[in-house]
């Protein structure tokens, strides 16, 4: 765990890594965006990389940094990291205003800003939903990342009763990688499975 969470710094690189489109990422651009000194930067850089964390690689007298996939804890980084900030962060931070929330539920792949298709679902949630609230923070993330998010909402009964049918549309969510942004994995899943 020492290797993880040791300074505000990386801290920072880690939101950046793991939010970023940028796969490839020059260190004087991850200082202007994290807002820190650049030696501090260097220095979190290469103990991530002494870890495994990132891998470096020059490029016209340039070095650059990306975030590593297989990096053993990757999954949860990319959790923790949308549980605290953007879309998810925001969900679970405003949870009381935007009702009585069973399950929310994102996609591994909009988590990592990688395209969508037209049919794929980027959020699910499901509750009794205050709709302009949960509108207003995906209306948020939108013109932040400046692209249309694809999500659903539905109340527990409707859930229930499409998960009982098999319906294609709930099952193409639940099949895919996912992050549980609230609620139990294991009790909806076993929901499914019945």
């Amino acid at each position: 765990m020492e290797e993880l969470f040791v300074s505000k710094v990386r801290v920072k690189i880690l939101q950046l890594f793991l939010t970023s489109k940028d796969d490839l990422m020059h260190v004087r651009d991850m200082v202007r965006r994290v807002d820190e000194e650049i030696n501090a930067v260097r220095r979190e850089l290469a103990r991530m990389e002494k870890f495994g964390m990132v891998s470096s690689e020059w490029r016209a007298n340039r070095r650059y940094y990306k975030f590593r996939k297989d990096y053993r804890f990757y999954p949860e980084l990319l959790a923790f990291v949308i549980k605290s900030t953007g879309l998810g962060g925001g969900i679970i931070k405003n949870k009381a205003s935007l009702g009585k929330i069973k399950y929310a539920i994102m996609a591994v792949r909009f988590a990592q800003n990688s395209d969508s298709g037209p049919e794929d679902v980027d959020l699910l949630v499901v509750g009794q939903i205050v709709l302009p609230s949960l509108q207003s923070l995906v209306a948020d993330e939108q013109s932040k990342r400046e692209k249309e998010i694809n999500y659903s909402y539905m109340d527990e009964a409707e859930f229930n009763f499409r998960v009982k049918r098999r319906d294609p549309f709930i099952l193409g969510i639940l099949t895919q990688p996912r992050i549980m942004l609230i609620g139990d994995e294991t009790q909806l899943m076993d929901n499914v499975i019945v």
